[in-house]
């Protein structure tokens, strides 16, 4: 039964990056394209450890998406302090 849930789980997250990516790439404004790589490094962070969960190695798992997790927060401090306009 838990696994169903996580597989669905699954399948809602993939939607959400999917609508996201959408927003991404036909955003009005340069901060809805920034807002939209967040959720979507949220998002697929979240996707890496439920797939550690159903893999059953979730200890592994758990160190790749804190790796994935801080990637994608210092390149959106250096994607916003470049539309900044200041040097990094």
């Amino acid at each position: 039964m838990i696994k169903i849930i996580s597989l669905l789980a699954v399948i809602v997250l993939i939607a959400i990056i999917a609508l996201m990516l959408g927003r991404a790439l036909r955003g009005p404004t340069v901060f809805n394209r920034m807002n939209a790589l967040g959720v979507i490094n949220a998002d697929a962070t979240l996707l890496i450890v439920l797939f550690g969960y159903i893999d059953g190695r979730i200890d592994m798992y758990v160190d790749i998406a804190i790796s994935y997790a801080i990637l994608g927060f210092v390149g959106s401090i250096a994607i916003a302090k470049y539309l900044g306009g200041k040097k990094l």
